[in-house]
């Protein structure tokens, strides 16, 4: 495993394909580890000629973890920001930016195209749009903007999502059941949900690190974070909005208003697609993602 020392932490990273070529960063979604980013994903992209650098986020995988802050109380954390005040957290989505910047400096990377997924597409954004140089293109894919007036998930999903999962060390066949009902409803209807790769999935998760409480500091962190339309207009860089239509989590308004709030973005809404990505789909995202890297010069 290899590590970088950036903004203060160690990151985590691996990378496909020759190191001389344009990079492409890969940031990952809410609670979860740089292999969410597959290995043929990733190649699929290195063999378009593609550096493919995947990391895990903080407080996720083998990065630093900030498990001397407690996880927050969501009802507080809520209840303050209905009152117009921000709340204490350990730290926000412009620090998870900063990290990704302080990744591509330890890997003498003066610009590279970035790619988010859910959290991680958030993320990517605010690099696209604070630190324009560092940027050559963006893909944002199943995430949103932070506008407070678009389209919520359903409660049941939003339950199943906060509700504790258990311990996978004491408890593994319901720590599965837990994450497979999740991972299952928000799965697509047109691409065969495949268990038993999930399963294989989070159990290596689990033994790179298990920290329930690091995700509930990012959704933290996506909180305090809030409305980023107004910033989003100065991206200049070619954006690519990718969204499932059946994402039931973050719902496709959510796409259309990223794809509205940034200038020139080109919007690839893929029909049977949902809050996640199905590997008979990799061909098509890995196309869409080499296309605006050459809108951008390459």
């Amino acid at each position: 495993m290899n590590t970088v020392h950036a903004n203060g932490i160690e990151l985590a990273y691996d990378s496909f394909g020759d190191k001389t070529n344009e990079a492409i960063l890969l940031i990952a979604g809410l609670g979860t580890q740089m292999i969410r980013w597959t290995a043929p994903f990733c190649e699929e992209l290195a063999a378009r000629g593609y550096r493919v650098i995947r990391f895990d986020n903080r407080d996720a995988g083998c990065s630093t973890h900030f498990s001397q802050c407690p996880p927050p109380d969501f009802g507080a954390l809520a209840a303050m920001l209905m009152a117009g005040r921000r709340p204490s957290v350990p730290y926000s989505l412009h620090d998870m930016a900063a990290d990704a910047i302080g990744l591509l400096d330890g890997l003498s990377i003066d610009r590279a195209h970035v790619v988010g997924r859910s959290m991680g597409g958030m993320v990517a954004q605010i690099m696209a749009s604070e630190h324009p140089g560092r940027v050559l293109s963006l893909t944002s894919i199943m995430s949103s903007t932070g506008n407070p007036e678009l389209p919520q998930a359903a409660p049941d999903i939003m339950a199943m999502m906060t509700r504790p999962a258990p311990n996978p060390f004491s408890d593994e066949p319901g720590f599965l059941a837990h994450s497979l009902d999740f991972a299952q409803r928000i799965s697509g209807s047109r691409y065969l949900f495949d268990g038993e790769a999930h399963r294989l999935l989070v159990l290596e998760e689990v033994r790179r690190a298990y920290d329930p409480g690091g995700t509930g500091r990012q959704i933290a962190a996506m909180a305090v974070t809030g409305d980023r339309r107004s910033r989003l207009a100065a991206i200049t860089v070619p954006a690519l909005i990718v969204h499932g239509i059946d994402d039931p989590l973050v719902l496709p308004a959510c796409g259309r208003d990223t794809a509205m709030s940034i200038p020139n973005a080109e919007l690839m809404l893929i029909d049977g697609m949902a809050h996640d990505l199905p590997p008979a789909l990799y061909r098509t995202i890995a196309e869409g993602i080499d296309q605006t890297a050459r809108r951008a010069g390459r």
